[in-house]
């Protein structure tokens, strides 16, 4: 499970790769369970038919989905993933699959612990071209006590044991799985996806098209 990533800061390779204009604040870095990051979403006004109204919108929030009902956000310590297979059941995530309320988060790398040699090594994940990363989530807002409206995100997971890559991570008893990551040219039709045909965007990215480097390696990003 993905509970450690790092952001997309560069704000033109922001619009250039997921064609919205950034959030003023893009948040941290180097993300975890409720750290301040960005999505991307629907713009809420689409559906209105002004060709003015972009198709998307990029917003400021918090890594871990805040239902409606919760009490605080501490709550993003376990909301941070979402399993395919029970999100449209489970409290935390029902009313956001319900709705469809899809987004897209913004990542340049994802963390994995690599437990092949006995001992967990951190092990950083990116496509293999150097372009960033769409992962599929599911976003919210909550409204605090004070009267904040506040947003957040979760990233939604598959099984990943038969994937050559990502079936090596994590401890050997472990179940294998992985973030969805989103093919460009689909990215449009996940953030308009209707409830009924959401499953169908939850398949492995190609093993061949992603690259795993320890972390105390550096990456190689691409800046054009």
């Amino acid at each position: 499970m993905c509970s450690h990533y790092q952001a997309l800061k560069d704000r033109e390779r922001y619009r250039r790769h997921f064609g919205v204009e950034p959030p003023d604040d893009l948040g941290k870095f180097d993300m975890w369970p409720g750290y301040a990051g960005s999505f991307i979403r629907r713009h809420r006004h689409g559906g209105v038919g002004d060709e003015a109204v972009p198709p998307r919108e990029a917003l400021p929030g918090l890594f871990g989905l805040v239902p409606h009902w919760s009490l605080d956000t501490r709550i993003t310590r376990h909301t941070y993933n979402a399993r395919s297979e029970t999100v449209a059941a489970k409290p935390s995530f029902r009313d956001a699959w319900k709705h469809a309320q899809h987004c897209i988060i913004p990542a340049n790398t994802f963390f994995e612990p690599d437990w092949r040699s006995g001992t967990a090594v951190p092990t950083r994940i990116a496509r293999a071209d150097g372009e960033p990363m769409g992962i599929a989530g599911l976003w919210s807002q909550w409204k605090s006590p004070q009267g904040d409206l506040v947003h957040s995100y979760t990233m939604l997971t598959i099984n990943a044991q038969d994937h050559p890559l990502m079936r090596l991570f994590h401890k050997p008893a472990d179940e294998k799985r992985m973030v969805v990551i989103l093919p460009e040219d689909r990215y449009d039709g996940w953030l308009n996806a209707t409830p009924e045909n959401s499953r169908s965007f939850m398949r492995q990215y190609p093993a061949q098209s992603l690259q795993a480097i320890p972390a105390s390696v550096e990456p190689r990003i691409k800046s054009s």
